[in-house]
């Protein structure tokens, strides 16, 4: 018993010392992540992950047969500015439901896909300074006396918001006595707009101008009453890239090439404020 007592006693040690090696292994692996911007710079490419179904911001037009939208040109923009004119821009698209793995595998080197910045995302991805602030707001039917989120507030107002996001609980909270229905996507709520099975339609109002936009007696209106800004989101860590995606954002802001794209999908659209996004 007492041999066997030992035998024990040293595997456990040695059990020990493998399990101290591989974390040592694992701290070392975690330091030794490959410094993305400098790859970036002598490749002179940036695989940017962006969306295919998203009016106004990353969408696969049939016509053009490409990707078209604000993000599109704003990563464009981005890469020319850090890399120069023979800079590439390589467009990956992602989903909602995609793009945090396929940044975090390394499939992509910087996310421009609508990505809002949160306390639960900033735990996985390092994020650049705002590009867009976006915010929770409403769609209307031009004729509608809803004007803002306080006219939901009243005892019959239906809203529509898509099952799952933020809308539905914002919804609930800042109008708790309006009724919430849910659809499975932003298509059936916006069908159910048309049909009259509720006065409002509730989520970011950069998606809810993209459906103003291609239909007509439609507005969106009171402004934003959620703070919900869209980021670039680079992989944990790569603080580096991300100040100089922050660098490049800036001298684009500076030189009206921003402000340029901004207007080019955004400008006329009724009810929404560009100077806003824009903030």
């Amino acid at each position: 018993m007492k041999r066997l007592a030992k035998i024990l006693g040293v595997a456990m040690v040695l059990l020990g010392s493998i399990s101290l090696a591989a974390c040592e292994s694992y701290g070392d692996a975690e330091e030794a992540k490959p410094n993305v911007y400098q790859q970036v710079k002598k490749s002179r490419t940036i695989i940017w992950g962006v969306r295919n179904d998203t009016r106004l911001f990353g969408l696969m037009s049939i016509k053009q047969n490409k990707l078209v939208g604000f993000d599109i040109d704003l990563a464009k923009a981005i890469t020319k500015q850090m890399l120069g004119k023979d800079g590439k821009a390589v467009l990956f698209q992602t989903t909602s439901k995609t793009k945090i793995p396929v940044l975090k595998n390394g499939n992509v080197d910087a996310l421009m896909a609508t990505v809002t910045i949160t306390p639960e995302r900033e735990k996985q991805v390092t994020f650049s300074k705002p590009y867009f602030n976006a915010g929770q707001s409403l769609l209307v039917k031009s004729t509608s006396k809803i004007k803002s989120i306080k006219d939901l507030n009243k005892t019959g107002i239906t809203v529509l918001a898509v099952k799952g996001t933020t809308a539905v609980a914002n919804i609930r909270k800042f109008a708790p006595k309006a009724r919430v229905l849910e659809f499975d996507d932003y298509g059936q709520c916006f069908t159910a707009l048309k049909a009259g099975q509720g006065q409002a339609m509730s989520t970011d109002n950069g998606i809810l101008a993209g459906i103003a936009a291609e239909n007509k007696g439609y507005n969106v209106v009171g402004g934003t009453f959620t703070n919900e800004p869209y980021g670039i989101a680079v992989d944990k860590g790569q603080t580096e890239f991300a100040h100089a995606m922050n660098r490049a954002l800036s001298e684009l802001k500076k030189n009206g090439t921003y402000q340029r794209l901004l207007n080019k999908w955004f400008a006329g659209i009724p009810g929404f404020d560009i100077k806003e996004a824009a903030r």
